[in-house]
């Protein structure tokens, strides 16, 4: 069975639904190294989340 990244990283709950195909491209065409990388860098934003690392909206005119 072969590497399925889109499924490792949306049971991490990144939200790859919410790409477009060229970009579900790029993330479907990591090895399991580079998702391991972005899944511990997700759990260690979201352990802070509510403490120190928050979003902000950008408005592009």
């Amino acid at each position: 069975m072969s590497f399925d990244a889109l499924s490792a990283l949306r049971d991490t709950g990144h939200p790859i639904d919410f790409l477009t195909d060229r970009q579900r491209a790029v993330f479907a065409s990591l090895s399991e190294h580079e998702v391991a990388v972005l899944n511990s860098l997700k759990r260690r934003l979201d352990a802070v989340s509510d403490e120190d690392v928050e979003g902000h909206e950008v408005k592009v005119f």
